[in-house]
């Protein structure tokens, strides 16, 4: 359900998060293939160009129909296998998980139902689009286009799905605010960094990369058993936010010296 429908059972804990290598275990690589997007990757994380830029030349490199495309991606993308576990325990303990994605709706709602089942059509997903090209049907080569979700520098700029969630609490303080959550990997998850209460950041990514030249603070994470242990954890108040945030720092910061030693 989207905001503000999504607090009429005043949720402990609302969870947002990117589909692609986060909830997937790879990235779908359409288009470009994986070589050339590691390197618009690299451009987007270093200034060169917009994430909207690079993400629309690759789309436009797809000449095959759509629905062979949604066909394709069923056949080869895998779950992180413990996504579905985490997504059983949301729902029992009432947590909302939110998809922001800048991949497509179509494509995304086929892959949840097809890889976790039929309950994944109640996930809320805000993402980018598709549409027929002008003139043009999407069941033809060369025929459909990425339609953004927003005219930013990112085409879709999830902070605009989160924020509305902070200044609500914000205008109300005497109301139980949950505590936000997002987990992400990649250059796609830039805009929603610095927006929640803690930050999973997949393990050997960009997203890593960024919040450390940044400074925002965030928690390793490798896969979705270690997301859902600490979640648990945050529910049932064993641990806090912040000594999450506080052990997650001195973690990377180990890791980070150990890379170093080894050089």
């Amino acid at each position: 359900m989207p905001y503000p429908q999504t607090l009429d059972e005043n949720p402990k804990i609302i969870f947002f998060t990117d589909f692609d290598g986060t909830i997937t275990l790879n990235d779908n690589n359409l288009g470009f293939g994986e070589e050339l997007r590691r390197q618009a990757n690299l451009d987007t994380l270093n200034d060169k160009v917009t994430f909207r830029e690079s993400f629309w030349e690759m789309m436009e490199s797809v000449k095959t129909p759509f629905p062979d495309c949604i066909r394709l991606l069923r056949e080869n993308i895998k779950l992180d296998p413990y996504f579905k576990d985490f997504y059983q325990w949301s729902r029992t303990n009432k947590v909302p998980v939110i998809v922001l994605s800048s991949g497509m709706t179509p494509i995304i709602r086929s892959l949840l139902v097809h890889l976790v089942g039929p309950e994944a059509n109640d996930i809320e997903i805000v993402s980018n689009d598709v549409e027929d090209k002008p003139g043009k049907t999407k069941d033809q080569e060369d025929c459909w286009q990425l339609k953004f979700h927003d005219d930013s520098g990112f085409g879709h700029d999830k902070s605009l799905t989160i924020r509305p969630y902070a200044e609500h609490f914000a205008a109300r303080p005497n109301e139980p605010r949950p505590t936000m959550l997002y987990a992400g990997d990649g250059v796609s998850d830039l805009s929603a960094a610095r927006e929640t209460d803690l930050l999973f950041a997949k393990k050997g990514h960009d997203l890593i990369t960024y919040c450390e030249r940044e400074g925002i603070p965030f928690t390793v994470f490798e896969d979705w058993q270690s997301i859902l242990a600490t979640t648990k954890d945050i529910l049932e108040g064993r641990k806090s936010i912040k000594s999450v945030a506080k052990e997650g720092a001195e973690k990377a910061q180990g890791e980070k010296q150990n890379i170093e030693t080894t050089k």
